[in-house]
């Protein structure tokens, strides 16, 4: 038993009791706080939860933000499915609503916007890593398999992002005369292809073997290059087709 009238702290997992009672942040030692630990050491230094309490900003009775953090990745399992998530998907849980939806989808367009500038000026094929984080924010979390083409100029700066073909769960129907008239409409010279393995895995299967085949030579006829195909999955990194040997 503890002592009359004496307060006990202790840490668990990020989360500071007082008495039994979780503390507020705002009550934690200033080098344990999100916001101050990345002023200091950088956002790269906190965890996809602590990240989150510093968008949230404030958690509800009995819970911190960081708590609601660690709530939001549990309830989708990780990230890029909290960010693929419905309004009604993500306001089920308590403390977030119709707001916090709107703020979540804003710093994931300006994400996006941010890569896409990359991409118009020629900066991403220089760095292919920016082609990956601009496919895994667009495709990475969605339930349904789509298909999705980034049109370049002869710069290999970015025309267009669009999605071209959706499907279901587990398969998409790609008319290849389809993507060759989108090509020509965008007045393109190259394009990257992309799908998503909603099973979360980023394998390629021999039909999505054959497709590229048959894109690439159909695109050619009207002088259009295929730069590469990428799988995107949310378990694995996106599966480059050039980078495996397959284009």
């Amino acid at each position: 038993m503890g002592v009359p009238g004496k307060v006990i702290t202790v840490r668990m997992h990020g989360s500071i009791l007082l008495g039994g009672d979780k503390m507020a942040i705002s009550d934690w030692p200033e080098d344990e706080r999100p916001r101050e630990r990345l002023l200091a050491h950088g956002a790269a230094s906190l965890s996809d939860a602590e990240l989150l309490a510093i968008f949230l900003r404030v958690g509800v009775k009995g819970k911190s933000a960081v708590d609601l953090g660690r709530d939001l990745i549990s309830r989708f399992r990780g990230l890029n499915r909290m960010f693929s998530a419905s309004q009604a998907e993500f306001s089920a849980l308590p403390g977030m609503g119709p707001a916090k939806y709107a703020q979540l989808q804003a710093v994931l367009e300006m994400a996006r916007r941010a890569l896409s500038e990359e991409m118009r000026q020629g900066m991403a094929f220089a760095s292919p890593g920016a082609v990956r984080d601009y496919l895994r924010l667009h495709l990475a979390g969605l339930e349904h398999e789509v298909f999705f083409a980034l049109w370049l100029d002869a710069q290999n700066r970015l025309i267009a992002a669009e999605e071209l073909f959706r499907g279901t769960l587990t398969q998409t129907s790609v008319y290849p005369r389809e993507v060759v008239k989108r090509a020509l409409r965008h007045n393109a010279a190259a394009v990257v292809l992309a799908h998503n393995h909603p099973s979360g895995v980023a394998e390629p299967s021999r039909a999505d073997e054959l497709l590229t085949s048959e894109l690439k030579q159909v695109l050619a006829l009207v002088e259009v290059r295929v730069l590469d195909h990428f799988i995107v999955a949310q378990q694995s990194p996106p599966l480059s087709f050039a980078e495996r040997g397959l284009l």
